[in-house]
Parts: C-alpha cells; sequence; structure tokens
C-alpha cells in the first residue's frame, strides 16, 4: 500500500519529481510486463558494505545488468557508492549530507567508460527545510548545464518550477511547474512539462487498507486535440500480497500479481494486453524476482 508523506506546516515537502509520486507509482510502479524478465540481488557485508546487483532482459534488444557497491559512515555523513554496468560504464559517487549545512545533501558524481576513454562528472546539492525543497543539479563537463527546481509546501498544498540552463548557450533548456494538494486519503496534482507544452492531472485515492486507485490524464498542446487517459487500482490480497490492474484510452490493459514468498523473497508476474487487437502477437509477460538479506 502506498504511503503518503504529508507535508504539515513545517514539514519538508516532496522534491519536484515527486509531486505527483503516489499516482505515477500507482499507475507505473509493480507493472512487470515492462521486461521479459528482471532480478535484482541486494546484500549487506559484516562490515556495513551494501551490494546490488540488477539484471534484466528485454522483450526486444540486449540483457542489461549492473553491480552496484556502497559503504556508509553515518557518523561523519559520507557515503561512497562504485557501480559497473554490462555498458562497460564505471561509475563513482561520493555523498556528504547534512555536514556542510543543516538540510544539505551533495554529491558528487563521476562516469568513465574504458572503451571510449570518455569522462562525465555531475555535481548535485539537495536543500531541505520546513515547507521547503530544492535540488540542483550541475553537468560539469558538458555545457556545463544546470538543472534547478524547487517546491513549496503549506498544510497539505504545493507548488513548484523546474528550469536547465546551458551556461555555453546562455539560455533556458527546459522549464517546467506544478501545483499539488495531498490529504490523508487522497492526492491531486497538476504538471506543466516541456516547456509548458505537455499538461497532466492526476489523481490517487486510498479507498480503505486494502484499495488504491488513481487516474492520469495528459494533454500534448503540440500533438492536437487528442486527450491521453489512464486509471488504474490495487488490491491488497492479504499482508504478503497484491494485484494491480491498469487501462489506458488505446486500450492497452495491464495485470500484475506480487507476492512475498518468504522474508527476503519477492516475486512478480506482469501481462500486458492490447484488447483491440487480441489476436496480434502484441502482449507481452513479464516476470520479476527480488532477493534481499
Amino acid at each position: 500500500m502506498a504511503t503518503l508523506d504529508l507535508p504539515k506546516t513545517g514539514a519538508v515537502p516532496p522534491a519536484f519529481s515527486d509531486i505527483a509520486k503516489t499516482s505515477n507509482d500507482l499507475l507505473n510502479k509493480d507493472f512487470y510486463h515492462t521486461t521479459a524478465s528482471k532480478i535484482d540481488v541486494k546484500s549487506k557485508a559484516p562490515n556495513g558494505v551494501s551490494f546490488n546487483v540488477k539484471g534484466q532482459s528485454a522483450h526486444e534488444g540486449p540483457t542489461s545488468g549492473s553491480i552496484e557497491a556502497k559503504y556508509a559512515d553515518p557518523p561523519s555523513g559520507l557515503s561512497l557508492t562504485q557501480m559497473w554496468t554490462t555498458a562497460n560504464i564505471l561509475q563513482t559517487k561520493v555523498e556528504l549530507d547534512n555536514k556542510i549545512a543543516n538540510g544539505l545533501k551533495a554529491e558528487a558524481v563521476t562516469d568513465f567508460t574504458p572503451k571510449s576513454q570518455t569522462f562525465g562528472a555531475k555535481l548535485n546539492l539537495y536543500f531541505k527545510q520546513p515547507n521547503f525543497n530544492a535540488r540542483a543539479f550541475f553537468d560539469v563537463l558538458k555545457g556545463p548545464v544546470a538543472n534547478v527546481d524547487c517546491v513549496l509546501g503549506h498544510e497539505g498544498f504545493l507548488v513548484g518550477a523546474e528550469a536547465g540552463y546551458d551556461a555555453q548557450k546562455a539560455a533556458l533548456t527546459k522549464y517546467a511547474a506544478a501545483v499539488g494538494y495531498t490529504q490523508p486519503e487522497y492526492t491531486a496534482a497538476i504538471t506543466a512539462s516541456n516547456n509548458l507544452s505537455i499538461f497532466a492531472a492526476s489523481y490517487y485515492h486510498k479507498v480503505n487498507s486494502q484499495v488504491e486507485a488513481g487516474a492520469k490524464a495528459t494533454w500534448d498542446s503540440k500533438a492536437g486535440n487528442n486527450v491521453g487517459l489512464e486509471v488504474a487500482s490495487k488490491y491488497r490480497l492479504d499482508p504478503s500480497s497484491f494485484a494491480k490492474a491498469k487501462i489506458n484510452d488505446r486500450g492497452i490493459a495491464a495485470l500484475a500479481y506480487n507476492i512475498k514468498l518468504r522474508p527476503g523473497v519477492t516475486t512478480g508476474l506482469g501481462v500486458s494486453l492490447d484488447t483491440q487487437n487480441l489476436n496480434e502477437a502484441a502482449h507481452k509477460v513479464g516476470l520479476s524476482f527480488e532477493f534481499e538479506g
């Protein structure tokens, strides 16, 4: 069951990308048909180093995966994460949380591709205060390019904005805005993305402890007058399993089932159906396994 982080007076509101998180999670998360198969293994060594191995097989295209190791030192606020992907990309991330200033988290991320000898470097800042949440992402070697966003919250009301700036071109690269409202049983949000050309209205309702429902309508002002619509629902069968279903205006329906087989072992099964072309081979089936120890 989704949990709602209520931005009450004095509380930290969600990040800009999470203003419509509850409805987006209901519509997109735990639908396993998007990949043919997927595995996620998490473990933690006695010395505190955590490992995460991921792999997935696409319906069309190559199999991909990654291995990640993370070490965190809570007293100093420092953490180091290193990842190696099947695309032969080495990524290193260093984080410093709540030490430079109260509520500020800084992270430096580097990417290295051995085959092409190319480097990437990014600096990200996250700043949280009561009723305020801001982020800044700097691509140091490209542009440089900066993407910033912030959200103000008060008694359930949220308002946020996002902008991107390319220093080399001295021009805005993107801008967006969003408003939202959150209560214990429901959330609603309106977003305007892609330079205020794509508008979306979403709604999430926690009907009771077992049932959740939500919907999202999207309109691309540059593509015409058609409005895309998607509705979804989640039903918790028992404490260890749940089922989800969704359908959109194009007649694409998806079903998913998730069950916790035992502590640390979870599996999911999903299927997608083109209800307007049931005789065609456009349907997809996916399987997911998660292990945590």
